[in-house]
């Protein structure tokens, strides 16, 4: 296989899957601390529609980037607040959240559907992006890219070795533990739902601003159910959740090459567009179906244990529970 064309695909995977890869951060983040925010799949397309709009207005993609990153709080502060304060179940807020936010990018973005507007600027690292192999791939992208990869070193760093962290894992493991140590839950829970909101608004921005440029109906297309569904892949620990974004990136990818390949000439296009979410499903299924207990039951008990926490995570124990500070 000729180099440069390896290296150009993986540096597209890396770029492509900064979205999901953001989003499924910031939902991890939300999720440790017990608060399922279902509304991603809205909360994306309605930021990615802000950024752009905003972007577009003023000439400015940081005010872009800003905007959308206060929607995409707000809309999880919304979250926050019906489900703790108001303690209504979780899961019916996120899914009413994620059709208004849908509807709303839609209605909203009708004026700037398929406008040309700016986009990030590429912004190569000085030295790392003239590393042979490593540099192209990792270090020859734009801010967004960047982000996406210092997300998933600082949020595994904060939540596993720091104080602040462990307090985290304490409110979404065992929030009754956590409060009899004088942790205000509710407090913190408000705080990293909003925080993780943020990131999924980021993972918009992303969108519109730098992998499909633009604004158009269903623009984001799901993107906010696989970062769902990665971060249970991933079992709620940040590596375990990148791999899975990227996983989910590859597949994007590989549809890309297949597409313009011409033995494929003859295959409808949405056949390819499609091709990576029905790929993420049947590796979800794989990885929790019967079948790979059934192997790891063939294993010696400490490899099979191994592979299994390798595999599969346990959701936090307080998840989608209110809690009710005394």
């Amino acid at each position: 296989m000729d180099t440069s064309f390896l290296i150009q695909t993986l540096a597209s995977i890396v770029a492509a899957s900064t979205p999901v890869v953001l989003a499924s951060i910031g939902e991890t983040i939300s999720e440790k601390s017990g608060v399922i925010n279902l509304s991603l799949d809205g909360s994306i397309a309605l930021s990615a529609m802000t950024a752009f709009a905003v972007a577009f207005t003023t000439g400015s993609v940081t005010l872009g980037i800003l905007a959308a990153m206060a929607v995409g709080a707000f809309v999880a502060l919304v979250v926050a607040f019906a489900s703790i304060t108001l303690r209504q179940q979780q899961v019916a807020v996120g899914f009413v959240l994620t059709l208004l936010c849908a509807d709303l990018a839609d209605f909203l973005g009708t004026p700037f559907v398929r406008k040309p507007g700016p986009e990030m600027p590429h912004l190569p690292v000085p030295y790392l992006s003239a590393i042979p192999l490593i540099g192209p791939i990792l270090f020859d992208h734009n801010l967004f890219i960047y982000l996406s990869m210092l997300s998933i070193v600082a949020t595994w760093w904060y939540i596993y070795k720091t104080q602040p962290g462990l307090k985290l894992q304490g409110v979404g493991e065992r929030p009754e533990a956590a409060f009899a140590r004088g942790v205000n839950v509710n407090r913190l829970r408000y705080l990293y739902c909003v925080v993780g909101g943020a990131l999924v608004g980021l993972a918009g921005a992303s969108y519109s601003l730098s992998i499909k440029l633009g604004w158009s109906h269903r623009h984001t297309f799901g993107i906010g159910w696989i970062a769902l569904a990665i971060v249970i892949f991933g079992g709620w620990n940040p590596w375990r959740v990148a791999a899975g974004a990227y996983l989910f990136g590859l597949f994007k990818a590989l549809g890309s090459i297949l597409q313009r390949n011409p033995a494929f000439s003859g295959v409808p296009t949405q056949i390819f567009a499609s091709a990576p979410f029905a790929l993420m499903i049947f590796a979800l299924l794989l990885v929790s179906s019967e079948g790979v207990d059934r192997l790891l039951a063939l294993l010696p008990v400490r490899l099979a244990r191994a592979l299994d926490r390798a595999m599969r995570g346990r959701p936090p124990g307080g998840l989608g529970k209110p809690f009710v500070q005394g």
